[in-house]
């Protein structure tokens, strides 16, 4: 395959920015070795980083891939889009964004999300079915498997089915993901060890006990500020609480991944696909992240807490997905957004 040799970037590589240097894309891949390039990029000036990751947001068709890649979202961690025939036509798709997909979440039937139409197979049984549901899931295609969890009473799946399905997941061998958007629901997400908790409670500040159980339990948060900006928005809830909660999981050695609950969905506020990541990654240093670590919550955390070692760093042997930007995004994060070419391995 042709080779592609990027000269004189400084790299980002997913944890910290490095000197000018080359690197090299042969094929798909990251390359030790330039040999004769079939092209020369000059990057001097210019930082080079890994694709970036959304790690949370909900797909709708085609266009969203070609609009997130616009925006160097090379991956997309999607958190509920159903039915399976959908998430499988947009999978393995050449030169656009590269998906994971949840599938058809787990809901209550009293919960709000039971407003949304949802299938017959989104609603929780009892714990003797858990693990039908997540074979169900498992041959849909799912990649982890999501909770929508809500407060006791109201009307989420029930403590001992979403323990149970955590269970059957993890025996599985799938990752789990809570939504939570209430201290109650995190009360309940602590309590049946998820792996991941998405969003934080707007209008709310986590407890420091519910702070210190995430840290010690090794759980991992998406915040989705830039959904708790739109909500505080058009319902007058203090984004404040939101960046404060961020900021208390930060001190507690939480990891903390950029997701942006992006969507299309009627009803539900909205997040632009794409630009919305750039957005978060400012939100995260507004609760204290510095630039380096909101810009590894996009990169390297993602990737490793949803298991996809192939990507989210700069180095010899990974996925040639990768972002080339104008300015230095350790001293100013706008830079991420003067994006002047964009590789997708594919």
């Amino acid at each position: 395959m042709a080779t592609t040799l990027i000269r004189g970037a400084r790299v980002f590589d997913g944890r910290e920015l490095t000197g000018p240097r080359d690197v090299v894309i042969d094929g798909q891949v990251i390359a030790a070795e330039a040999g004769e390039p079939a092209e020369v990029v000059e990057a001097d000036g210019l930082t080079l980083l890994p694709g970036l990751i959304d790690a949370h947001l909900h797909l709708k068709g085609p266009e969203t891939l070609a609009k997130l890649v616009s925006y160097g979202v090379t991956t997309a961690l999607d958190m509920a889009t159903w039915p399976a025939s959908l998430v499988q036509s947009l999978r393995n798709q050449p030169g656009v964004t590269d998906i994971r997909s949840a599938g058809l979440p787990v809901i209550g039937r009293g919960g709000r999300h039971a407003q949304f139409g949802m299938p017959e197979g989104a609603y929780a049984g009892t714990p003797e079915q858990a693990g039908d549901m997540v074979s169900s899931r498992i041959a849909d295609g799912s990649d982890y498997l999501k909770l929508v969890l809500e407060a006791p009473g109201e009307g989420g799946p029930d403590p001992a089915t979403a323990a149970a399905l955590v269970v059957a997941a993890r025996d599985a061998g799938l990752r789990t993901i809570a939504h939570a958007t209430s201290l109650g629901a995190y009360d309940l997400a602590i309590a049946i060890g998820v792996d991941i908790v998405t969003h934080v409670p707007p209008g709310e500040v986590l407890r420091p006990e519910q702070v210190e159980a995430i840290a010690a339990a090794g759980q991992v948060v998406v915040p989705t500020l830039t959904m708790a900006e739109s909500i505080s928005k058009l319902r007058g809830t203090r984004l404040e609480d939101a960046l404060e909660t961020v900021s208390a999981l930060h001190e507690a050695g939480v990891p903390i991944l950029a997701g942006t609950d992006a969507n299309d969905q009627p009803g539900v506020p909205p997040v632009e696909y794409g630009a919305s990541l750039h957005r978060e990654l400012e939100l995260l240093t507004q609760a204290g992240l510095t630039n380096a670590e909101a810009l590894t919550a996009a990169t390297a955390g993602p990737a490793k807490h949803f298991k996809l070692a192939d990507r989210g760093v700069v180095e010899a042997g990974r996925r040639a997905d990768l972002l080339l930007i104008a300015g230095d995004p350790l001293k100013d994060l706008n830079a991420t957004r003067a994006i002047t070419r964009v590789w997708v391995a594919r």
